[in-house]
């Protein structure tokens, strides 16, 4: 048998190097707290662009997200924790972390909130068109089943939407405990 060879730090100088608002060294996202009850939901909606010069069925669906984000970010007790927007081509997302399922049904449903006039124009108007299409996924995880590694990071993703740690002070990630129970420790000097 050959020992297996530990993977050196490689973040000990990165506190003295890493720009203004970069997290240095590696961190995860702490779960503990944020009155998530053991679970987060991740939310992923978007809609691509089908048809370009058909500006009047996808315009209201790509200026109706900002709003309702807006919408939600003014009320903290939404459920809301973090949102950030993604392109590629002629797919927009949105990728959400939210308190629980229930909060992000009842805002998807609630009359009163942007999202559900929204959703019934988008029904009315565009929907049988082709002319934009929409999507998204919902993921309820178990926060014992999450695992994060930022390193060298601003604050991001899930350690943006609700709070981070240096990687070491929270629970062992799963990564550790795939390979060996231990983070990687730098060799011994000789």
């Amino acid at each position: 048998m050959t020992a297996v060879e530990r993977i050196p730090r490689a973040y000990a100088d990165a506190g003295s190097n890493v720009p203004i608002g970069v997290q240095p060294g590696p961190y995860v996202a702490d779960l503990d707290g944020d009155g998530l009850d053991g679970k987060v939901a991740v939310f992923v909606i978007g809609m691509r662009i089908n048809r370009l010069r058909a500006v009047r069925s996808w315009w209201p669906v790509f200026t109706a997200m900002p709003r309702m984000l807006s919408e939600l970010s003014a009320e903290p007790d939404s459920g809301l924790l973090g949102a950030r927007g993604y392109f590629s081509g002629r797919v927009l997302m949105v990728l959400q972390y939210w308190r629980s399922v229930d909060d992000l049904g009842a805002y998807a449903r609630d009359p009163a909130r942007l999202h559900q006039p929204a959703w019934v124009r988008f029904n009315q108007a565009a929907a049988g068109s082709g002319d934009v299409g929409i999507f998204h996924e919902t993921y309820e995880v178990d926060a014992a089943s999450v695992e994060t590694v930022y390193a060298n990071m601003p604050p991001f993703g899930l350690g943006l939407a609700t709070s981070s740690a240096p990687r070491g002070t929270r629970r062992v990630s799963r990564t550790a405990r795939r390979v060996g129970g231990h983070a990687p420790e730098a060799p011994a000097s000789s």
